[in-house]
């Protein structure tokens, strides 16, 4: 049994762990692994060392720092299949969507690489007689990172590049499905040159969550995860001095309209809504055909969907791999079973699915509902699985209250060749990102990612120009030299020049 330890100091760390959480390949339903759990005095020393490290990680020059992240850069690239081997081997998905999800989180490696001009201050000269004002950005000490178990790569991605080029130690606690790829990201950046303990890994459960929202040596919190989980994240930490970032879950929409290109929007709904499984939370699980085309669009769905193949990651020609555990495909299976029973229609069933030698595995095919009840568990939940719930309106007016009367506001998108009402539907949607005829509108890295509503708690989005912001702490420096600007009064109130 392999045993997954910590990273800690630029070392495996084994500390003294509170116990084993089982690693399991979901392809196969075999425990491959068992994953140590940090124990309080883990922690403490983890903070310990973060503390001592930041200090002198925040004297680094910029010109230092970046070209560590260059050198990193470079090494992700170089050892990207193990990487997504590990992936794979953990997660489920297919290798071509694990070497994806990587090059998506190397973005953000690259706009770090550029941090330079992120963190350019404002200067204001001579505001009053012999007075200047300027502004700079100073790390906010050290930060830890909570991720999911869906994108082991590019969420962490989405947050220690950011934060260790503006001057912060990190602390990374990745999902406990998938922990290996961030011990690889690990030695890659000791590789790389980075000091040791600006970067540290520590595995654990939820008591292992709730000790790093409570310890005072943290500072700052980013999450990525379920929305329930968000409001814990935000709640105790922000209870307890942390700045946090909390995104939530979703249940993204697409309108589609009847003018649209049918096949076209058929072919990217069906990539959208069962690559990775469903398992992402800007996956697109709730199509509304406007207009009398559902059946059509549900059966040029189903036509693409049928086409997918789905069996463990590494094997030839595979698009979609298993759930991430048995517990997860029962709970997908049990929201299609319930809508079919309130009256729904399983156009394309993926329940039953099977994989010659993988018996064991945790698969799902692509399947499609359709005539699903608005008050429905399949169409109200996040589903994440690889299941499309489609809903008709008679209108666009309809088709966009329905949109926005969910409870999440993460992505939206419209499949339409009217440039007018794409405008209208890109002002009007109540989502923190929005695709015209793209199902997927995540954001490039230069940009900031985040939703509304339940799928963003707080007011910083991950990533981009507001990661900068999350990561850093402004302060405003105002100066005068009275050998340069001569003898003035000082004065009781205000100063002012008349």
């Amino acid at each position: 049994m392999n045993t997954i330890q910590h990273w800690v100091n630029g070392e495996f760390y084994q500390g003294t762990p509170d116990g084993t959480i089982p690693v399991e390949n979901p392809a196969t339903g075999e425990i491959e692994g068992e994953l140590l759990k940090a124990s309080a005095a883990d922690l403490d020393h983890t903070v310990q060392v973060a503390v001592e490290a930041q200090k002198e990680w925040a004297k680094f020059s910029l010109a230092k720092r970046t070209a560590i992240l260059f050198k990193m850069r470079e090494l992700v690239l170089a050892n990207q299949d193990e990487l997504a081997k590990a992936i794979v081997a953990e997660h489920g998905k297919d290798y071509s969507d694990a070497l994806g999800e990587i090059q998506r989180g190397r973005e953000t490696l690259d706009f770090a690489c550029g941090i330079n001009a992120a963190l350019k201050g404002e200067y204001s000269y001579d505001v009053s007689s012999g007075v200047d004002v300027h502004s700079l950005r100073q790390p906010v000490g050290v930060v830890a990172g909570i991720a999911p178990f869906n994108f082991p790569v590019m969420v962490p991605m989405w947050m220690h590049p950011i934060a260790l080029a503006t001057g912060n130690a990190f602390i990374l606690k990745p999902a406990s499905p998938t922990p290996t790829a961030s011990l690889i990201v690990a030695r890659l950046y000791k590789e790389a040159g980075l000091p040791d303990g600006v970067f540290n890994v520590l595995s654990g459960d939820r008591h292992s969550v709730t000790r790093i929202l409570e310890h005072p040596g943290i500072d700052a919190i980013s999450f990525v995860g379920s929305t329930p989980v968000a409001h814990i994240i935000q709640d105790t930490g922000t209870k307890h001095g942390k700045r946090v970032q909390a995104l939530g879950g979703a249940n993204n929409h697409a309108i589609v309209l009847p003018d649209a290109d049918l096949e076209f929007a058929a072919k990217h709904i069906s990539a959208a809504a069962f690559g990775a499984a469903g398992e992402r939370c800007m996956a697109l699980p709730v199509v509304v055909a406007v207009g009398g085309i559902g059946d059509k669009l549900a059966g040029l769905v189903k036509e693409n969907g049928e086409k997918i193949k789905v069996g463990p990651g590494l094997n030839e020609g595979v698009q979609m791999g298993p759930v991430i555990s048995a517990a997860a495909k029962k709970r997908i299976v049990g929201l299609v079973d319930d809508a079919e029973k309130q009256g729904a229609n399983v156009v394309l069933d993926g329940r039953d699915l099977v994989i010659e030698g993988n018996e064991n595995g945790h698969f799902i095919g692509p399947t499609i509902v359709t005539n699903v009840p608005t008050d429905s568990d399949l169409y109200k939940d996040e589903v994440f699985g690889p299941v499309l719930t489609i809903v008709e309106a008679d209108t666009y007016e309809e088709a966009i209250n329905l949109v926005n009367s969910s409870e999440f506001g993460n992505g939206a998108a419209i499949f339409t060749n009217d440039g007018g009402m794409a405008r209208k539907f890109k002002m009007e949607v109540e989502a923190g990102m929005v695709g015209i005829n793209v199902p997927i509108p995540t954001p490039v890295a230069y940009y900031s990612f985040g939703g509304w509503k339940e799928s963003l708690l707080g007011d910083h989005h991950i990533h981009g120009p507001e990661g900068v912001n999350f990561y850093t702490r402004a302060k405003a420096i105002t100066t005068r030299w009275p050998s340069e600007s001569g003898a003035y009064e000082a004065t009781m109130s205000f100063a002012r020049e008349e």
